[in-house]
């Protein structure tokens, strides 16, 4: 899988104000170096990053609500679905390489938890604690942070391993 990168919010990061997202893609594709899944991040409405890993068919978590699916992420795993129509850029599906599995069924989780700091829920919390008390700043939970590139793909790369794992057990 060629490793492709997207940057589209460019507007809205200007809004952020400086953070880690600058200079960060807000969607990127590559093959899971251990496994060979696809991975996917894109940048969720707010900010936070979100990661995917695609499954073919036949693998044991394809079709799968992700409720229904025996894997750990980052605040639990709140995505399962085929390829989205829209902007590629923008949207949870892959360019697949030559020779690559189509469909793939993806499964993923997001980085807009209590925890994690979204700059775009930073502004949007900014504006409305300005106006309710005069106060200038974002509300966030005390040890919240930002999950960056890196550490979304880490993420990814524990998910395809776990989801590598899922598909030799189902062949036992």
């Amino acid at each position: 899988m060629e490793h492709k990168t997207w940057t589209t919010r460019t507007a809205e990061k200007a809004q952020w104000g400086p953070g880690p997202w600058d200079g960060e893609p807000d969607k990127e594709q590559w093959a899971d170096e251990a496994t060979g899944y696809a991975c996917l991040i894109v940048r969720g409405h707010f900010g936070g990053l979100c990661g995917y890993v695609g499954v073919p068919e036949g693998h044991p978590w394809h079709g799968k609500d992700s409720g229904d699916i025996d894997a750990e992420a980052h605040g639990g795993l709140n995505y399962s679905d085929s390829c989205q129509e829209g902007p590629e850029g923008e949207t949870i599906c892959h360019v697949p390489a030559p020779g690559e599995p189509e469909p793939l069924w993806w499964v993923g989780f997001d980085c807009g938890h209590a925890w994690d700091i979204s700059p775009g829920m930073d502004l949007l919390t900014r504006e409305l604690t300005r106006d309710w008390t005069g106060h200038d700043g974002p509300i966030r939970m005390p040890a919240a942070s930002y999950k960056t590139i890196a550490y979304v793909k880490a993420m990814c790369a524990g998910l395809a391993g776990q989801a590598a794992a899922a598909n030799v057990s189902a062949d036992r």
